[in-house]
């Protein structure tokens, strides 16, 4: 693996998904053709032609691979710890760029925000297209990003402990969000770089095998953030409003299915209490009320009327 640092990086980890991956790949041609600027896709043990597809249409990409899987966020730790670049762009394979100006528009932001650890971006979730792309918002401290979309300050995440692989799916931004606030650093939302998520949520909402998977990571990610980051009784406070508030979909509203993720996301809790206690690192009052004066994460993005 190089070591030789650069400005600039993609990095993309995938698993067979060819065709998404290959979309994205050539909306950044116009980017890897710059001297200098990597691209570095991980295939974590794809078995449909994905490495043969990249070293014949893409010979400047770098392809890493897991001959068998090891999950997504090994894939993330080991790009972002081992590709040497000032800023690491983190995109999903179904993901690219709408707007211009990407590469000038991250070193700004970086450079006039000395505090800032992660720029995310402004993402449109959508198999289609948006009727216009400009937005009036500006960029503002938030207390999160999308994994989908963000960008990474190498020498910031160089100072948090790798990604959790335990948690497998969903969650991990906001453990290292609250990593970096605890480091000095933050999290800056930047909505002048569009992203578009090819993804059809609806499509994906009525996969029931599919939805109680993402469901049940969701809720024990969050879980698992409050008791290792957050003062315990924050911790204690948001877990039971959490549960209650789950509680009160399932029997409000009769949405049974919510049920079976809820309860194997607190079989997963309790299972992995004793790693919980191990890694428990809890911000101070001081720095948490002031995470929590923050911004939510900007997740979803609609055209504006």
């Amino acid at each position: 693996m190089e070591t030789v640092p650069t400005t600039f990086a993609f990095v993309i980890a995938t698993k067979n998904r060819c065709t998404d991956l290959v979309q994205t790949l050539q909306s950044l041609a116009e980017y890897t053709a710059i001297p200098g600027v990597r691209c570095v896709v991980y295939d974590d043990g794809s078995t449909d032609g994905t490495q043969q597809q990249l070293q014949n249409q893409f010979p400047e990409v770098e392809i890493w691979r897991n001959q068998t899987s090891k999950g997504y966020l090994y894939c993330r730790n080991q790009l972002l710890h081992n590709v040497e670049a000032t800023y690491l762009i983190s995109l999903d394979d179904d993901a690219h760029f709408l707007s211009s100006n990407v590469l000038e528009t991250i070193q700004h932001h970086f450079e006039s925000q000395p505090s800032a650890g992660v720029l995310a971006f402004r993402i449109f979730w959508s198999k289609q297209t948006p009727e216009q792309t400009e937005t009036t918002a500006e960029p503002q401290f938030v207390k999160s990003f999308v994994g989908c979309g963000h960008v990474w300050r190498k020498s910031a995440w160089n100072t948090i402990p790798n990604y959790p692989e335990w948690y497998q799916f969903y969650g991990e931004e906001n453990w290292a969000s609250l990593q970096l606030y605890a480091h000095g650093y933050q999290v800056l939302y930047v909505p002048q770089i569009l992203v578009h998520h090819r993804v059809d949520l609806r499509q994906r909402a009525q996969n029931k095998t599919g939805f109680t998977f993402r469901y049940r990571c969701s809720l024990r990610a969050d879980w698992y953030t409050y008791f290792m980051l957050y003062p315990l009784h924050h911790a204690a406070y948001f877990w039971l409003y959490s549960l209650a508030k789950q509680i009160q979909k399932i029997g409000g509203k009769a949405q049974f299915k919510l049920s079976n993720p809820l309860l194997l996301a607190l079989f997963d809790l309790l299972i992995h209490l004793p790693k919980l206690v191990r890694n428990r690192k809890p911000l101070s009052s001081l720095h948490f009320r002031q995470y929590q004066q923050l911004k939510e994460a900007k997740v979803y993005w609609n055209p504006e009327k």
